[in-house]
């Protein structure tokens, strides 16, 4: 009879536990352990940037993030040049993205091959070819047309990129001055890497590249731009793909990085914002 009350005492206080730990639950605020929540309430825009504009962009993600309340996932691609994970043939195999950022005559070809919303396009910055050599390595002078011809003839390899100033080299600047049958059987096509890389390593001794994708690389000294004479001028462009989850919010990101807010942080990469070239006309 007591074994029973006691039994039966133990039961209620086992109720009353439970309930008084439901009433705590019911009353608690839903605070989350972690921020998965959050995360998947903030929205994701997905890029693919060549690599010219990618220091600059890479520096500025912290900032793109808290600002415009986004997301950023990155991926990059040559703008040009055939190699499995340039932009153009992520495109082609079904890669999807909503921003994309390279060359703007490869963003024409892309906008004419269906992909890009035309009227998306915006040109953000201009950039010049320069050259690397391994740190550590005496510094040539490339400062005029005739000492640049001079390194070049004396160099044992040339490393060039496999994208637009690379293009530009070795089938129009190179042939024009009368240089490629002598430099072509010492040249490099780099691809899916950056040449100031491979010139780091020492497997080519100077490299080519634009001035952005020299600069962050580190075990490289960078020579200088090409001369003025020789020089070509390529612009990274941005487009919005038909294909974007996200437009809206890829909108605002173009509207952000072509901004005056952004250009001092991007002026730093080595590249000329088109923005501050209009504010000075």
């Amino acid at each position: 009879m007591i074994s029973s009350i006691k039994e039966t005492n133990s039961i209620k206080i086992k109720k009353s536990f439970i309930w008084l730990s439901l009433l705590l639950v019911a009353c608690t605020p839903n605070v989350s352990l972690d921020n998965s929540d959050t995360l998947e309430l903030t929205p994701i825009v997905k890029v693919v940037t060549s690599g010219g504009f990618a220091a600059a962009y890479n520096n500025l993600i912290p900032q793109i993030e808290t600002e415009l309340g986004i997301v950023l996932q990155t991926e990059y691609g040559a703008s040009s040049g055939g190699a499995i994970d340039s932009i153009p043939m992520r495109l082609e195999n079904g890669e999807n993205f909503d921003v994309i950022i390279l060359s703007r005559g490869s963003l024409d070809n892309l906008t004419e091959a269906g992909f890009v919303t035309s009227e998306t396009r915006i040109d953000l910055v201009h950039s010049m070819i320069g050259m690397a050599v391994r740190a550590g390595a005496t510094v040539p002078d490339i400062s005029d047309v005739e000492t640049f011809i001079q390194v070049l003839m004396d160099a044992q390899s040339i490393g060039y990129s496999a994208s637009a100033s690379g293009t530009y080299l070795s089938t129009t600047l190179f042939p024009d001055m009368g240089l490629w049958e002598v430099l072509e059987p010492k040249s490099n096509r780099i691809q899916s890497e950056r040449v100031a890389s491979v010139v780091a390593r020492g497997d080519v001794e100077i490299g080519f590249q634009q001035i952005s994708e020299i600069l962050p690389i580190p075990g490289i000294i960078f020579a200088g731009a090409i001369p003025s004479e020789l020089q070509r001028i390529t612009t990274f462009s941005a487009g919005v793909l038909k294909s974007a989850s996200n437009p809206e919010d890829a909108l605002r990101l173009l509207e952000y990085l072509s901004s005056e807010a952004v250009a001092p942080a991007i002026s730093e990469s080595g590249l000329s914002p088109v923005v501050l070239e209009n504010t000075n006309l």
